[in-house]
């Protein structure tokens, strides 16, 4: 039996993020046209030095604040910017609501085959805790845990690049009086003094523009697809205890196809 409702339950597809690839190459693009539309040089913003002072000292603060796993965590979710993990909606809606259907006709013990083929580990999880005959309230008591502590520590590295876009301005302004220092240590040199006060102020460039072009914004993006997740896991929370307490496929299936509206309201 299949259930429908008006509702789309498209899937999150592992697929180039075109509006974040979009958003970066506006966000190059403006600062760079307006470079030249002021008749500068767009290679007059471009120096090594200040890309050093910003990008290695911000590392080396945000190394400083957080644990090595976190670290760790944050860099590999830095590719989840363009490429999103993969979320099975409308697959994962179907599951469920084929074994509510299974188990209102065989019992919950008739799930219990399926335990050993379900690939997904949290699913797996639920699935496991069902056919043991849990309590529906432990049920939930457990697998709630489990979600609160994984979004609790994908937030924590998400987070990490909010924590650098806040450092690298201070960093950009720190690049910027070092490169003043080195003019007034030149001051004889009167001819290189404009070239040299420009250069300096590069790195503030790199400092505000990597926080707010890039950290910030990536951060806010992380934390949309960890809480995606999250909301994901809530759903086969909610089908899991629906089907512990006995309650009718069509009731299941009107319930985790909200959750498909919500997401892709």
């Amino acid at each position: 039996m299949t259930h429908t409702t008006g509702c789309s339950t498209a899937d999150s597809r592992l697929n180039v993020d075109l509006l974040s690839l979009l958003g970066v190459i506006v966000a190059i693009g403006v600062v760079a046209f307006s470079q030249l539309f002021e008749g500068g040089q767009f290679t007059s913003l471009i120096n090594l030095p200040a890309l050093l002072i910003v990008v290695g000292g911000t590392l080396g603060a945000v190394m400083l604040q957080v644990s090595l796993p976190t670290f760790q965590r944050a860099l590999r979710m830095l590719g989840w910017i363009f490429f999103p993990p993969t979320i099975h909606w409308k697959q994962n809606i179907q599951k469920l609501v084929t074994w509510s259907e299974l188990a209102r006709r065989d019992g919950i013990l008739g799930l219990e085959q399926l335990i050993s083929k379900e690939t997904d580990p949290f699913m797996q999880k639920a699935l496991g805790l069902l056919v043991d005959g849990r309590d529906p309230m432990v049920i939930r008591q457990v697998l709630e845990v489990e979600i609160d502590i994984r979004e609790e520590l994908e937030l924590a590295a998400a987070k990490v690049y909010e924590s650098m876009g806040g450092y690298t301005p201070t960093l950009g302004i720190l690049g910027a009086v070092m490169g003043l220092i080195h003019v007034m240590e030149n001051l004889s040199d009167p001819d290189n003094l404009g070239q040299g006060i420009a250069t300096a102020f590069v790195a503030t460039i790199y400092g505000v523009g990597l926080a707010n072009l890039f950290l910030i914004p990536a951060s806010r993006k992380l934390q949309t697809i960890i809480r995606q997740f999250s909301l994901e896991k809530e759903m086969i929370v909610e089908a899991m205890v629906m089907i512990a307490q006995g309650d009718n496929p069509h009731n299941v299936a009107a319930q985790l196809h909200a959750y498909g509206c919500h997401v892709n309201a």
